[in-house]
This record gives structure tokens, C-alpha cells and sequence, in this order.
């Protein structure tokens, strides 16, 4: 490690100096703690009783022999006031299960990746599709007796899963280990340490290996902004503000954890290693950052004003980032309205490659929660997406975070009664895959599941012992199929000529049509989400539009039996298209060359 770079700010490799590394027969322990006025370590290895490490400049280090992969151990910090308190090694590399505060030594070289091929090939999708399926490895999917799977033991299940129902990426909900299973990973104590819950370092990196093997990419949830509280982790680590902010006033998140003094060269070098770490040993193919508010403006708080330490940091650790992994695909959570978070930082952007659009997600859901009179006075919630689309390289979310805590299930969320929401849920999904932007799905979404995700049990898999469930879930997994196998979906999402609206009129009828071009391909998206049939007319310059899907065929639980590659010709120089109430179709727009010899 450059300890210039370290001070500086500038390190993506401390990790590499820093923690617990095997070597000669035994292990090389390192912390930074400038503030102590002693540092021993304790753990398996010396039978829990201290041995001094030496300080050199501002970190303290001691080689043990006989110190082997597996031990625990701790530091044990000798405050200024002195104060002594154990820690778990910022930089370690393992942890023990919570509620025990260990940290594991950890061989990150034990386990041989097989991905070369997909390393090699691996692209941030701009032009291709991307379909992520969001999972909470601890509540996807549980054994009998409660107890989670192991991270291999979970690829095993989740493979096949993904495969058949259309995702081609996963995103993980934060794996670094946290003490609390409600936090769901955001308040993190070890920032390089995966989660002991689901098992060791090498089984998350044989994990990451198995779904690269079958062409499936692989997202992590990085926290860059804050961090938990407990005592045992950064906090005064070293008897001194020296992870987060001294003063009050910055010093805690809306989360009631620490903020990370994003001024401090050290911190900056620890975060950006820790980014580095995750995508360079583990393979992740992305980090999904969290809270990025919170780091454009002080304390996500737009009236405080920009934070352009924050700013800059960003745009150099995505820099950074990119220089050293190709295809890497860097995703902000941003809330804000500020400019250029996908921009590259050469133009005074972010440097992100995808930002969430939380506009479209609150404006959908508003949208398919109000009733047919309601829907027909705020039209234009459905269309105002397109007004600012272009402003930044938007993914399009339907989280975890929309599906707790009171907000309702998406199912709940539609309108009307029991029997309505299926048919409305159907259109709110194509509408979304047919829109311009990379999709994202919550875990439990495509079950047509109505209760609220708890992250403490599985997801309710008996739903689909039911034929009603069933059959939605057949067009979840035919609607992200279609995605997947129509270039015109996805290969222009954000060239404007990608899109145009060919029905976007309040003239009260609930009706939107609009087309998506791309790969040599036009296909015509047609929506009724009235409570009443309509006739749609659509004037194209085309000889005929041939069917993909339609939410209201039978075999989705709707009341129409629809045959797909149907052609419909044009009559009087438009295409009259009937569409049942609450209804969506998708149509290959042919033109005569294409059209079927019969």
C-alpha cells in the first residue's frame, strides 16, 4: 500500500496491507488506529490473552506464528483516556455469526474462480438487456427448520430459478456483515467481511462463480454513506472520532447510524478499497450504492447544500472503479434531482452508469392505486416519465423498500377489490418492461404476493399451489422473456429515436400506446387501464401487427383467449385494435416483407 495514497485519500488497495494476511506460516495482523495509546490483539491463537503490536507511524502490526485461516481474533484498543475496548478488525475479512463480534481469519486465495470466459466478455448492458432479479438472501428461501441456506447451497436453488423465469442478473441486498437481520444489511459493522449468516468468503466467491458459469451477473448493495453504531465496530475506533464526523451535526444519518467523514483521506481510502475489494476478489459485476443523497447533499438534506467532498468522492472512486474492472456496472440509489449523476465525470458528472428512477416508481404506483375517474384526471402521471427520461441513464425499480413498513405489497398497492389487482398488476408489469430504461423486480413481486416482505421468513412459495397465483406468475415469467428476446425493447432505451408516443392524449379514456424500436425490430405497446372496453386506433405505417402478449389471455388468468403471432390488418388505413378493460398487448409492427405467406 502507498501510504501517501492512503493519507491522501486516493488507496483502492488497503485492504491488501491492512487486516489479517497468511503468510510464512502464519498471519500478519495491521490496524490503523492513530488515536490509540495501545494496541494488543487477542483470539484463538495466544488462548485470548493479550500480545502487544508495534506501532509504526500511525498502524500497528504484529506477526503471529501458528495464527492460521479460521481463528478468531480481536483488537484489543487501549484508549487516550483510558478506556480499553475489543473491536473487530475493520479490515478483516471474516466474521463471526451475530451476535458474536470476532473477526475470522480468512485465506481470500483458497478458492480458484472458473469465470474467465464471462470476466472477459462481461459489458455494463447499456445496449443489451438487463433484467435484475433483487433477493434478500436470508428470506428468498429457507430450510424446514428455518435455518438459511449457505451460499452454495443457495446457487444451487437460485440458478434454475432465474434461468427459467427471465432474469439474467441477480442483485443482493448488502451481504458485509451487520448485527441486526432487521437492518437487512444497511448498518454494516464489517465492511470487507462477507456475512457469516450464509456461510464463508470462499462459498460467496464460489456463489459469484456458479451464476458467471451460467451466464447470470451478479450485483452487490455497497453503503458508502454511514455506518452502524455498535461499539465493537468502527465506532471511535481508535477513542477518537476517526470513521465518522465529531461534531452532532453531521455526525448521524436519518438512520440513526454514523455518518463516514467523507473528508478524511483515510476514510475515503477505506471506502474505496472496500469497493475494490468486493469487485475484484469476490467478482461482482456491480455495486448498487446506497443513499447517494446523502453524499450530494449534507445529510441528504438539499436545503444544507451540495457536499462537494461527497461529489468528489464519488466521481473519483467510480473513476477508479472502472479503470480496473472492465464491464463493471456502477448503479446510484439517488432520490435527488441533481444533475449528471450518470454523466461522465470528464463533463461534471457523477460517473455513475444507471441511476433509479424513483420518479417513474412513485409516479406507476400512484397511477394503478387510483381508481378509473382518478386515473382519467392525472393522465399525464403515466406520461410525465417521458419528459425528463433523457436526462440521465435511468434503471427502473420496483424495490424492496416499496413492499414494507406499511406501503403494501405491489399487488395491494392496485385498485379495486381481490379479483381486480391481478389483471391491473398484469398491465402495471408490461407497461414497465415495455418502457424505455433496464428493469429491476423485488423478490416475491412475480408471485402476485399480497403480504409485505418480512425479512424474517421466506416468501410465500404456497401461493403458487393456487391457480390464480399460478397463472400470474406464468406472465411474469413470459413478460421478462419477451424483454429478453425483443432487441426493440432494450438495445435503444436511451437514444431518443429508441421511443415515440403513438396515444399520449388525455381525452379521458385511460388509453396509452407508444412504440420502442431497436435491433431491426418495432414494437407497438397498447394499454386500456379503464374499467371499460375500448376500441384503440392506431395509425402506423405498417401492413400488419403481429401479437407478442396480452395480459388479459386466458392462460394469464384474464377472460380473452388471445393467439399468439396473430396478425391483424389494418382497416381503412388504421389498426382497430379491442382491448379489454385493465388490459396491456404487445405487437411486432410488420412491415410487408415480413408478413406471413397465408
Amino acid at each position: 500500500m502507498d501510504k501517501y495514497d492512503f493519507y491522501t485519500g486516493n488507496s483502492f488497495d488497503a485492504y491488501e496491507f491492512m487486516g489479517a494476511h497468511i503468510a510464512n506460516g502464519g498471519v500478519m495482523f495491521r490496524t490503523y488506529a492513530p488515536g490509540a495509546a495501545a494496541v494488543s490483539i487477542i483470539g484463538e491463537f495466544n488462548g485470548w490473552e493479550e500480545q502487544s503490536m508495534e506501532r509504526v507511524d500511525n498502524f500497528y502490526e504484529l506477526f503471529v506464528p501458528g495464527a492460521r485461516e479460521g481463528m478468531m481474533y480481536k483488537y484489543r484498543i487501549h484508549e487516550g483516556s483510558g478506556r480499553v475496548i475489543d473491536h473487530c478488525d475493520p479490515y478483516g475479512f471474516g466474521m463471526e455469526l451475530r451476535p458474536n463480534t470476532a473477526s475470522i481469519i480468512r485465506d481470500l486465495h483458497a478458492y480458484k474462480f472458473r469465470d474467465q470466459k464471462w470476466m472477459k466478455s462481461r459489458t455494463n448492458r447499456m445496449t443489451e438487456p438487463l433484467n435484475i432479479y433483487e433477493l434478500h438472501v436470508g428470506s428468498w428461501r429457507r430450510k424446514e427448520n428455518g435455518d438459511f441456506y449457505s451460499y452454495t447451497e443457495l446457487g444451487e436453488l437460485l440458478i434454475p430459478y432465474l434461468l427459467e423465469n427471465g432474469y439474467n442478473y441477480i442483485e443482493f441486498l448488502p451481504l458485509a456483515e451487520h448485527p441486526c437481520d432487521e437492518s437487512w444489511g444497511y448498518q454494516v459493522t464489517g465492511f470487507f467481511s462477507p456475512t457469516s449468516r450464509y456461510g464463508t468468503a470462499a462459498e460467496l466467491m464460489e456463489l459469484v462463480d456458479m451464476l458467471h458459469r451460467n451466464n447470470i451477473g451478479v450485483i452487490m448493495d455497497y453503503v458508502p454513506v454511514h455506518f452502524a453504531v455498535d461499539d465493537y465496530g468502527l465506532a471511535y475506533y481508535d477513542g477518537t472520532a476517526l470513521y465518522e464526523y465529531p461534531s452532532t451535526d453531521v455526525g448521524y444519518s436519518e438512520w440513526g447510524s454514523h455518518n463516514f467523514m467523507h473528508s478524511r483521506g483515510e476514510v475515503r481510502s477505506f471506502l474505496r478499497s472496500a469497493a475494490n475489494y468486493w469487485l475484484g476478489e469476490y467478482h461482482f459485476d456491480g455495486l448498487r450504492m446506497d443513499a447517494i443523497r446523502n453524499l450530494i447533499y449534507w445529510n441528504g438534506d438539499e436545503a444544507r447544500g451540495v457536499n462537494d467532498g461527497g461529489v468528489r468522492f464519488l466521481q473519483s472512486m467510480n473513476d477508479g472503479l472502472r479503470s480496473r474492472h472492465k464491464g463493471v456496472m456502477l448503479i446510484a440509489e439517488d432520490s435527488t434531482a441533481y444533475k449528471g449523476v450518470t454523466a461522465p465525470t470528464a463533463e461534471g458528472g457523477l460517473g455513475f452508469d444507471y441511476k433509479w428512477d424513483m420518479g417513474f416508481m412513485h409516479d406507476t404506483f400512484s397511477y394503478f392505486q387510483s381508481d378509473s375517474e382518478e386515473r382519467a384526471a392525472a393522465y399525464n402521471r403515466l406520461t410525465f416519465s417521458m419528459m425528463y427520461f433523457y436526462d440521465e441513464n435511468y434503471l427502473l425499480p420496483f424495490s424492496h423498500d416499496e413492499v414494507v413498513h406499511g406501503k403494501a405489497a405491489v399487488i395491494q398497492k392496485m385498485n379495486g377489490d381481490y379479483d381486480k389487482k391481478f389483471p391491473q398488476a398484469r398491465a402495471l408489469y408490461m407497461y414497465m418492461y415495455a418502457h424505455p430504461g433496464k428493469k429491476m423486480n423485488f423478490m416475491g413481486n412475480e408471485l402476485g404476493q399480497f403480504r409485505e416482505w418480512d425479512e424474517s421468513r421466506e416468501q410465500d412459495w404456497c401461493l403458487l399451489d393456487y391457480p390464480v397465483h399460478r397463472e400470474f406468475a406464468r406472465f411474469m415469467r413470459d413478460i421478462c422473456l419477451v424483454y429478453m428476446n425483443h432487441p426493440a425493447l432494450y438495445t435503444k432505451d436511451y437514444p431518443r429515436d429508441g421511443f415515440r408516443w403513438l396515444i399520449c392524449e388525455d381525452n379521458g379514456s385511460c388509453v396509452y400506446a407508444f412504440e420502442r424500436v431497436g435491433g431491426k425490430e418495432r414494437i407497438a405497446a397498447v394499454f386500456n387501464l379503464s374499467d371499460t372496453a375500448r376500441t384503440v386506433e392506431l395509425e402506423l405505417k405498417a401492413r400488419a401487427l403481429r401479437l407478442i402478449i396480452a395480459t388479459e389471455n386466458t392462460v394469464y388468468g384474464g377472460g380473452k383467449k388471445y393467439e399468439t403471432n396473430s396478425e391483424l390488418l389494418p382497416d381503412g388505413g388504421a389498426f382497430r385494435i379491442e382491448m379489454p378493460p385493465q388490459s396491456g398487448c404487445l405487437y411486432e409492427i410488420l412491415a410487408q416483407d415480413k408478413l406471413s405467406k397465408t
